[in-house]
């Protein structure tokens, strides 16, 4: 299994702090009964870790006509809205919830030429709730796609999640399906794109990174 660098401290240190904790429980006990057991449960906090930030193993679908999943997950928001921050017109957001079990990998939905990128301190509200989207910490990138169209991908740290990656820069000219960086526990994705597009996923749906079609352009 091929993890992912964003992984590396966070694993040594859930390393060091098991191997402390270990220590004291054995120094403290020497039940068998509580010291194998804390052992165990130690290994399985390790490979969960481990298993969060995995790197899936898949044959991406590339389409430039089409938005493509940015990250795996569930769709918790399909709507109109009028973007007020960057964009400054009436879009369609389709927003997609990932679980701590989810693969936590982002990726560019669209190819083109990154117009904008900020990131923003907030709070850690549950990341399904609407208020997620504009009061929680998050990254917003502003991809400008060949036929004169604007997506906007926002990464939104959860109630778990203490720290959003974001390797776009602006001026960078992007492939559809890249790497566009890493959410730590539990988060949300926000789309915004042209209100004219023909959504093809529907609430409540899974959809998986780099293979779902989640909308189409008008051409």
């Amino acid at each position: 299994m091929k993890l992912h660098k964003e992984g590396r401290v966070s694993l040594l240190i859930t390393a060091v702090f098991i191997v402390v904790l270990n220590y004291f429980v054995i120094r403290l006990t020497h039940n068998a009964y509580i010291v194998y057991p804390f052992a165990a449960l130690s290994v399985l906090l390790y490979l969960f870790v481990m298993y969060f930030f995995r790197i899936p193993n898949r044959q991406v679908v590339n389409d430039e006509n089409a938005v493509i999943a940015p990250c795996d997950g569930r769709v918790v928001v399909i709507e109109d809205v009028f973007e007020e921050e960057h964009l400054k017109c009436k879009c369609r957001q389709v927003s997609i919830f990932m679980s701590p079990l989810d693969v936590h990998m982002n990726w560019f939905p669209v190819s083109g030429r990154v117009g904008h990128v900020s990131y923003q301190k907030g709070n850690h509200f549950v990341a399904w709730a609407p208020k997620a989207s504009t009061d929680n910490e998050r990254a917003t990138t502003l991809i400008e796609v060949p036929g004169n169209r604007k997506v906007m991908v926002r990464q939104i740290a959860g109630a778990m999640a203490r720290r959003v990656v974001c390797y776009a820069r602006e001026e960078m000219v992007v492939l559809q399906n890249d790497n566009l960086g890493f959410i730590k526990f539990g988060s949300r994705v926000d789309l915004f794109l042209p209100d004219d597009v023909d959504v093809k996923v529907s609430l409540n749906q899974r959809v998986t990174g780099t293979q779902t079609v989640i909308a189409r352009f008008n051409k």
